[in-house]
């Protein structure tokens, strides 16, 4: 994700804004996410995702469809993946890479709001890249949450897990926080955070819909996996913007700006100050995933073989 991120930042990714449909009536909506990266053999990219959030009342994952990959000098398809599973993967190591980047140094309490498949997956990713002494988790309810601490506490290392009552409980004292529900209103509020908390917010991908109240977002130090897709998409953004709270320039600077040390993108300002990154997701980040999923499936010879030409 760093190299994709970095490639993007550079000028060697052509990305345009997702385009979603959303039909009246529908339990859910469908987005198209096109990428082409020069610099690579699978260089086209498509992902074809629907959300819908009824389905983990199902037992499934809200994000369902497929990634397309083809060949950068031919066109021809290379391999179809699970939608489902790539954005899983990707979206938490985005999200580590973030923490990496903002979270201060000994942030070692990980508050993760949300019990589904994304909050798994930064469990995950986070408590697999940091050296962490706790991890608490809050759902629903206390009963969702014990669930999730015990089904994953054999993953936890030496870090110490705890289901909580509320999310308030879970994110007081707390140096890094993960926002990953399906709630349409905020999960968070600004007096509940510490000085110097960074926040990943990654539930929240539709501007109608947010996890973080106006003051939180308000008072922190923006950043997103990219600009535009912040300004035109995250509820957590557009929502406090026409409430006047703030300004396009309120947005720092991009994850990929950071990595590639352009020039006027910084992270952290001070030990005392609240960071966000606003996750929405790039195509980019697909194309990374089933490029490396791709190239392990072929030296092992995992997955089912199909004659595209």
């Amino acid at each position: 994700m760093r190299a994709a991120l970095v490639a993007r930042a550079r000028g060697e990714v052509f990305q345009p804004l997702r385009s979603v449909l959303r039909p009246p009536g529908a339990p859910g909506l469908m987005a198209l996410m096109p990428v082409y990266h020069q610099d690579q053999p699978a260089g086209y990219g498509l992902k074809a995702i629907t959300i819908t959030p009824a389905n983990p009342a199902a037992g499934l994952d809200t994000h369902q469809g497929i990634v397309l990959l083809a060949s950068t000098d031919t066109g021809q398809p290379l391999a179809v993946l699970n939608a489902s599973a790539v954005t899983e993967i990707r979206t938490a190591a985005v999200s580590a890479v973030a923490t990496s980047l903002l979270a201060r140094e000994d942030a070692d309490v990980l508050a993760i709001i949300g019990t589904g498949v994304q909050a798994r997956s930064h469990f995950l990713a986070i408590g697999g890249t940091r050296n962490l002494a706790e991890i608490r988790v809050a759902g629903t309810s206390k009963d969702k949450a014990a669930r999730f601490a015990a089904d994953l506490t054999p993953f936890a290392g030496l870090a110490r897990v705890v289901a909580c009552e509320t999310a308030e409980q879970a994110v007081q004292g707390a140096g890094i926080v993960v926002t990953a529900t399906n709630s349409a209103s905020p999960v968070l509020r600004r007096e509940w955070l510490s000085p110097g908390t960074h926040l990943n917010a990654v539930g929240a991908c539709l501007p109608d819909q947010r996890e973080l109240d106006t003051a939180t977002v308000a008072g922190a130090a923006l950043y997103g996996d990219s600009r535009e897709s912040v300004l035109a998409e995250a509820g957590d953004y557009v929502i406090a913007a026409a409430e006047g709270a703030f300004g396009p320039d309120h947005v720092r600077a991009e994850l990929g700006d950071l990595l590639a040390g352009q020039a006027g993108a910084h992270g952290r300002g001070s030990e005392d100050e609240i960071t966000i990154f606003e996750s929405l997701g790039l195509a980019i980040e697909d194309l990374a995933a089933a490029a490396v999923a791709y190239e392990v499936a072929r030296e092992t010879g995992i997955g089912t073989l199909a004659d595209f030409g």
